[in-house]
């Protein structure tokens, strides 16, 4: 039985927020302590640390960052899509009132996605680590100007890549810029990730499916450093010469479900065939 929630709302959008209002009422009317938070505000660590459950109110983006923030609890997130495509949340503002009574019941699914977890190094020591649900990015400091990026896998090097960057993507991060790049779709549940590297120049340019536990190690050589992004939303100036060392993170994002896992593929081809829709005609 739900006790607590936190409920994270997208910035900048009156309709998230006042949604996430609702939300918190309907739980405060049915006797659950709910705070309603700014995804992108300070991390509210006390009421994470309590909460049964996170509701996450926003598009994918939203939910990309409260999945950071939630580090090191294993706290269920529950997505309900005011975003645009909405690959990581699982109901619409409708569903989540027909589903209120399973909601409060915590009647529902678990499912776990792996993360990815960076160690930028220096002299033999991780200097900063990052974790992200999507992907990990090296990428070139300046438009134009390709990046030199040395790439070991497990030991042994793969190759010294002259590109626009090296995405080392989770299965959740393969339906995103990683899949723009060439990459394939793995299902979200796997725990393999995908390194892809971006125009690559002269090089290996496809996609590698790497074992569980493997470790790709990445020293950037060229003299004007690079960029790491985490998810997208998360940006380190790396300079020349660093070495950033990659694998699967020890955390999980545990996603509340009530759908069944089979109709990830058809949702999939779903928002996929809505997305080029809305590039086709954007008026639509």
């Amino acid at each position: 039985m739900l006790r607590r929630a936190v409920i994270f709302h997208a910035p900048r959008s009156e309709g998230a927020l006042a949604f996430a209002r609702q939300v918190a009422q309907e739980f405060g009317r049915r006797g659950i302590d709910a705070g309603v938070f700014d995804a992108w505000g300070p991390p509210p660590c006390d009421a994470i640390t309590a909460s049964d459950l996170i509701v996450c109110v926003g598009g994918d983006g939203t939910v990309l960052r409260t999945a950071r923030i939630v580090i090191p609890h294993a706290t269920p997130i529950l997505g309900v899509n005011m975003g645009r495509l909405g690959f990581l949340t699982d109901m619409s503002p409708r569903d989540f009132f027909n589903a209120i009574e399973r909601i409060i019941a915590a009647d529902w699914r678990l499912e776990e996605r792996i993360m990815v977890h960076a160690d930028v190094m220096a002299d033999g020591a991780a200097l900063h680590s990052f974790d992200g649900l999507n992907d990990i990015v090296v990428s070139r400091r300046s438009p134009g100007r390709p990046v030199y990026v040395d790439v070991h896998i497990d030991g042994a090097r793969l190759a010294i890549f002259r590109c626009d960057g090296i995405i080392v993507a989770t299965p959740t991060g393969s339906t995103g810029y990683s899949l723009s790049a060439g990459g394939p779709i793995l299902a979200p549940t796997e725990h393999h990730l995908v390194l892809t590297p971006v125009s690559a120049h002269l090089a290996l340019g496809r996609s590698l499916v790497l074992q569980p536990d493997s470790t790709i190690e990445m020293a950037v050589t060229s003299e004007q450093g690079a960029i790491l992004s985490i998810d997208g939303q998360e940006d380190e100036p790396v300079a020349a010469g660093v070495r950033i060392v990659v694998r699967q993170s020890p955390h999980v994002t545990r996603f509340v479900r009530f759908r069944e896992p089979s109709s990830f593929y058809a949702e999939l081809a779903e928002k996929l065939e809505m997305q080029l829709s809305s590039t086709m005609n954007p008026s639509a």
